[in-house]
């Protein structure tokens, strides 16, 4: 997939959520007290998604811009 990082941001948080979890490459996870980190590589950017483990459902998101993907 490949969509800017400002056309993603301006997407409704739903259509973010799926497009990450059907089209993005799981980089690293982390458990931390009750909620859970995945990084995902998705197009020329990182997406953060945070699941909250005690309501099981996603909590938030933080999106990654990569600058040295634009490195020559």
């Amino acid at each position: 997939m490949n969509i800017s990082y400002y056309e993603f941001t301006n997407l409704p948080d739903e259509i973010q959520y799926d497009m990450v979890l059907r089209q993005g490459r799981m980089i690293n996870e982390n458990t931390v007290s009750n909620s859970r980190y995945v990084l995902y590589e998705f197009s020329s950017f990182s997406v953060e998604i945070i699941y909250s483990l005690t309501k099981n459902k996603i909590s938030g998101k933080n999106i990654f811009l990569n600058r040295s993907a634009y490195s020559a």
